[in-house]
């Protein structure tokens, strides 16, 4: 179980408080996020859909690949796939190839085919491509592969027109499966990895991986971009669309869980993960709001 020092007093806490906390816990890490968004922005030369491109990167990865994803999408800049959308195999090329992940397979006549198309992108546009030492891939599940989840991307790069302002216009999880829901090309259907043939079965973004997109994305850009337009319909739409996505099951929330206390939605277990690795995790304690009110109930107690 995550390192949880007031977990005793969890349990004590009414729901009414609880929310509370939930609340202010919660708007703490979408400022936190907001504040990275700005610095990508930034670094992007104020470009929104490179800022887009580089936050949907990361967000493929939860852990120990997300500031890799993140290299990759600065080593391979948006302008030069757009410049490409129109061609899936050149897309999967620049991903693949530039992940420097293709050149860890055998060769069978697609890896050759995407191979002798990276060589002619990256001379084309003076690419450098990233060394397959960069990646992770110890305990990595077939369906959360680097390569299989770059061929996702490069489908969804190749499908969507205008895909930041679709990002901007998403208001129900049923508006962010419909976006992301997409399957990578023929070639994966029997492919997990390039060269070793797996069971036919075609490779989609599934729900749930759908439903972390809007919570890891789609909300938090669409949070951000409304302090730079100036668009307050923006922000709620944001905290509405938070609202409904469910919540997340992962490590922090199991043990939550355990605890018996269970998010409603998407915006309580992102409040749950602030507090975790924000507080608990860093031994900022004292700072914790669940460690506020324990003394406070603490202190009432003793004046009785």
């Amino acid at each position: 179980m995550e390192k949880i020092s007031c977990r005793k007093f969890l349990s004590e806490i009414d729901r009414s408080t609880l929310h509370d906390i939930y609340i202010e816990m919660g708007y703490d890490r979408m400022i936190r996020k907001y504040n990275f968004i700005k610095d990508v922005f930034h670094h992007a030369c104020d470009d929104w859909n490179q800022t887009f491109y580089e936050m949907l990167f990361r967000t493929m990865d939860a852990t120990s690949n997300k500031e890799v994803y993140h290299r990759l999408a600065r080593a391979i800049p948006y302008r030069y796939i757009m410049r490409e959308a129109n061609s899936l195999i050149a897309i999967e090329a620049m991903l693949i190839g530039g992940s420097g992940l293709l050149f860890l397979y055998p060769e069978d006549e697609y890896v050759a085919r995407l191979k002798e198309e990276w060589n002619h992108l990256a001379n084309k546009y003076e690419l450098q491509g990233m060394r397959f030492s960069e990646w992770n891939l110890g305990r990595t599940r077939p369906y959360n592969h680097p390569v299989l989840r770059l061929a996702q991307l490069a489908t969804l790069l190749h499908t969507k027109e205008f895909f930041v302002n679709q990002i901007i216009e998403c208001k129900t999880p049923d508006d962010v499966e419909a976006l992301f829901s997409v399957e990578a090309s023929e070639y994966w259907k029997n492919h997990f990895i390039p060269a070793c043939e797996s069971r036919d079965i075609p490779k989609r973004l599934g729900r749930e991986k759908c439903y972390l997109l809007g919570i890891n994305l789609v909300v938090q850009l669409q949070y951000a971009y409304s302090f730079n337009v100036g668009k307050e319909y923006l922000k709620e739409q944001a905290l509405d669309l938070f609202g409904m996505l469910p919540a997340e099951n992962n490590k922090y929330i199991r043990a939550w869980q355990k605890m018996g206390l269970y998010p409603r939605h998407a915006f309580d277990s992102q409040s749950i993960i602030q507090i975790v690795t924000e507080y608990c995790q860093k031994n900022r304690c004292d700072e914790c709001l669940v460690m506020k009110y324990a003394h406070k109930k603490a202190s009432k107690e003793v004046s009785k």
